[in-house]
């Protein structure tokens, strides 16, 4: 199960922090920079908060909303120190680095950031994983290791195996993986960034 999914080219990045309109055109991002990126909980609760907004929105509001996913209170619940203390973060730090990155355009002098073409067209997936779960990479290899197991046994007409045609095993083999993959599927789509209301790792809490 791996962190996220996206096809992407690499190529150079362009993009500036200053006084420019929000707009213009849309680099490419190598999967380095988007993991480098998205390896900061707060720049991907950004990520996730920008998925929700149609265009431009006011770092203010991006600012508030991430520290009350941060504080794990409602929106009307953050406070001034805390709200602050998001936003300079991301006036200062986060968010040049993402535009530099090209997956925002952000303006300072404006206070505003909106998502490029390039973070509307990825599909981020987290891998969440809580109390007694398993990666689901760590399950895929276990499956592998049944079928594996399983498969000798039948070539080898192992004791109870030989009861039942190879035909049998074999359509249990490929029914266990299908099972396996409409859950990961399903599992997955609420796992992505901005797929839901709330960033993904918040909604395993």
């Amino acid at each position: 199960m791996s962190s996220s999914t996206q096809s992407r080219q690499n190529g150079e990045v362009a993009g500036e922090v200053g006084s420019g309109p929000i707009d213009g055109g849309s680099p490419n991002i190598s999967d380095d920079e988007l993991f480098e990126v998205l390896s900061n909980r707060r720049r991907r609760y950004t990520v996730h908060a920008l998925e929700e907004t149609n265009g431009a929105a006011e770092i203010g509001d991006v600012a508030e909303q991430v520290a009350a996913w941060e504080y794990d209170v409602d929106i009307d619940e953050v406070s001034y120190e805390e709200r602050k203390r998001v936003y300079t973060a991301l006036q200062q730090s986060h968010l040049p680095m993402m535009d530099d990155a090209g997956i925002v355009k952000f303006n300072k002098d404006r206070g505003l950031v909106e998502p490029t073409e390039s973070l509307n067209d990825i599909e981020v997936y987290m891998e969440v994983v809580q109390g007694n779960e398993i990666p689901w990479s760590v399950y895929y290899l276990g499956l592998s290791g049944v079928a594996a197991t399983l498969t000798a046994a039948v070539w080898l007409d192992a004791w109870p195996f030989a009861i039942f045609p190879d035909v049998a095993w074999m359509t249990a083999l490929t029914a266990m993986f299908a099972v396996s993959a409409v859950a990961h599927t399903y599992y997955a789509r609420g796992q992505r960034i901005g797929e839901t209301d709330k960033p993904p790792e918040l909604r395993q809490e």
